[in-house]
C-alpha cells in the first residue's frame, strides 16, 4: 500500500446502497473491497456470508493483514450488508431463520465493527460506518430481529464514540439511516404478504409514487457527510410516507 491510498471495506457491496457506495467512493485510486456472498466482478472480494459465522473470520483476517503495517491515508469500514429473507411475525416465523437474524442482524455488525476498531492503528485517518434505518425508531411489524439490530447498533456507536473521544484516539464511528432507498430488498419486501408484513403496502405505494432514492443519490449524502463531525447518528431522507401507519397504536 502506498502512501495516501484508501482502502475501503464494505459489507454487500454486489447491490443496492452497498453498489451505491462502491461506485460513488469519492476518493482517488481507493481500493475497495466487497465483503459478500456474491462476487463483484470490478472489486475485489472476500466470501462473507451474515448466516454463518465462520464466514466472518475472512473479513476479520483482512482487518488484521491490511492494517498491519497500513501505510495509506485513510481506512474504512463501512457495515451496509443485511441478512435478507427473514420477514414475519415473532413466534411465527421459522424458528431457523429467526435464530440466523439475530445471528446476522444483531451479533454481527457489533462483533465485525470490534474487529475492526483492534486492528486499526494511529497514523492515518481510519472511520467505522454502520449503516441504520428508520426501523430502530419506528415498530415495524414483521421485523421485529431487524428493528431491534438498528437500535443496537445506534446505541453501539453512541457508546463507542464516547470511548474514543477517551481514549482519544480513533476511528470516528459513526450510524447513518439512508431513508428510503430503491433496492432489490425493497422491492421484494413491497411484493410480501401484508397479512405478515403490513408495510409490504406502503413500501409498494412508496415506490410507485416515485419516493425512494435511486442507491448511488443515497451513497453520495453518505459520503458527502463523512467524517461525521460531532454526531452519532445521522439521517437522510424519510421512510415511505404513511409509514406512521404501519403503527398499531402501541409506543
Amino acid at each position: 500500500m502506498t502512501q495516501g491510498q484508501t482502502i475501503v471495506w464494505i459489507t454487500g457491496a454486489t447491490k443496492g446502497l452497498g453498489a451505491g457506495l462502491a461506485r460513488t467512493c469519492p476518493f482517488q485510486n481507493a481500493r475497495v473491497i466487497n465483503a459478500s456472498r456474491t462476487s463483484h466482478p470490478d472489486l475485489e472480494n472476500i466470501f462473507f456470508d451474515l448466516g454463518d459465522r465462520d464466514s466472518w473470520q475472512a473479513l476479520r483476517h483482512s482487518f488484521q493483514e491490511e492494517l498491519a503495517d497500513f501505510a495509506g491515508e485513510r481506512a474504512i469500514f463501512i457495515h451496509n450488508a443485511l441478512f435478507d429473507g427473514s420477514t414475519g411475525f415473532a413466534g411465527e416465523m421459522n424458528e431457523d431463520l429467526y435464530e440466523r437474524d439475530v445471528l446476522g442482524n444483531v451479533v454481527a455488525p457489533l462483533q465485525l465493527g470490534d474487529w475492526f476498531l483492534r486492528a486499526v492503528r494511529s497514523g492515518y485517518e481510519s472511520g467505522l460506518v454502520m449503516i441504520s434505518s428508520a426501523a430502530a425508531q419506528v415498530p415495524v411489524e414483521g421485523h421485529s430481529v431487524y428493528g431491534a439490530a438498528k437500535a443496537a447498533v445506534e446505541q453501539w456507536v453512541r457508546v463507542v464514540r464516547r470511548e474514543r473521544m477517551r481514549r482519544g484516539s480513533g476511528p470516528w464511528v459513526v450510524a447513518i439511516r439512508p431513508g428510503f432507498v430503491d433496492s432489490e430488498t425493497t422491492r421484494r419486501e413491497a411484493t410480501l404478504d401484508p397479512e405478515h408484513y403490513p408495510m409490504a403496502l406502503l413500501l409498494k405505494d412508496g415506490l410507485e409514487a416515485g419516493e425512494a432514492l435511486h442507491p448511488d443519490d443515497a451513497a453520495r449524502n453518505i459520503w458527502n457527510a463523512l467524517p461525521p463531525g460531532d454526531r452519532s447518528v445521522l439521517l437522510f431522507g424519510e421512510p415511505p410516507s404513511g409509514v406512521g401507519r404501519a403503527r398499531t397504536g402501541a409506543a
